[in-house]
Formats: structure tokens, sequence, C-alpha cells
């Protein structure tokens, strides 16, 4: 599991070089599908998965709100904040916890946190393959998505 969330932010972190040769306009413009623009999908993708780990944890979920991280670099930087304390939290996992059974608050559900680490892994899997589309439509070359090198 923990290859599929490094090869998750490998990606995530072409996806944030890569929006750096595109016009602040592009990035912030509305986008068929999604949850957007190409900024707030990567502020979406960072806030998700902070939250599922604090799901997992059993802490209360941090509400992050995107106008207080509308630029490249503000969203950039959250990722490298949360990504110290979730790649902890999921190196700290045992076995045994991680069919721990937990309270999903949004959706007032109880899942395992084995299908959220599964869930986590595909949402950003999806969200980059909208990028991609997106990428295509503005004339550019997405990221490589391979998982193989």
């Amino acid at each position: 599991m923990h290859k599929l969330f490094e090869y998750n932010w490998r990606i995530r972190e072409a996806w944030f070089d890569w929006c750096c040769e595109v016009p602040h306009e592009e990035l912030i413009k509305d986008r068929v599908g999604g949850v957007g623009s190409i900024l707030y999908t990567l502020f979406h993708i960072v806030e998700v998965e902070y939250s599922w780990l604090r799901v997992i944890r059993g802490e209360e979920d941090l509400v992050v709100k995107y106008a207080d991280h509308q630029s490249l670099d503000q969203i950039r930087a959250l990722s490298n904040r949360f990504h110290k304390e979730i790649n902890h939290g999921l190196y700290s996992l045992t076995d045994l916890e991680r069919f721990k059974e937990v309270h999903v608050p949004w959706d007032n559900s109880v899942q395992t946190v084995d299908d959220i680490l599964h869930h986590m892994v595909a949402h950003e899997i999806h969200h980059s393959g909208q990028l991609s589309i997106w990428a295509r439509e503005i004339g550019r070359q997405p990221v490589v998505a391979r998982y193989l090198d």
C-alpha cells in the first residue's frame, strides 16, 4: 500500500511542476467535469487525503479552506506540510489497525481503515486522470503517470 501512496505523491509533485509552466488563468479556469479548476483539483486532492487520515486516527476533521490556498505555491506548501504527517501516519499503522472500523462523520458510515486507504489511493488517481484530460484540452502534454520506471 505504501508504494501506491508514494506513487501518488510522486505524480502530484510532477503535476505541481507541470503547473509552473501553465498560465495562472488556465489553472483557475472552471472546467467541465471534476471539481472545477486545475488548481482547485490539486487543493481538493491534498485536503481530502488529510481529512481521511484524520478519520483513520479518530481525530476531528479540520476544515481547510480553498480561499486561504488559492495559489500554486500555497497548495504545494500545504501538500508538503500534510505529507509529513500522512507519511508518518501510514508507516505507523499496524496490520491489525488496518482492519479496524472507523466512523466517517461526513457521511455517517463505518469503514475499515484498509478500505479507506484504498479509497484514498483511488481518489488521487481518479483526479490525476481528470488533470490529464484538461492538460490535453489546453494543448499541453499531461504528466506521465507510469507506475513502473
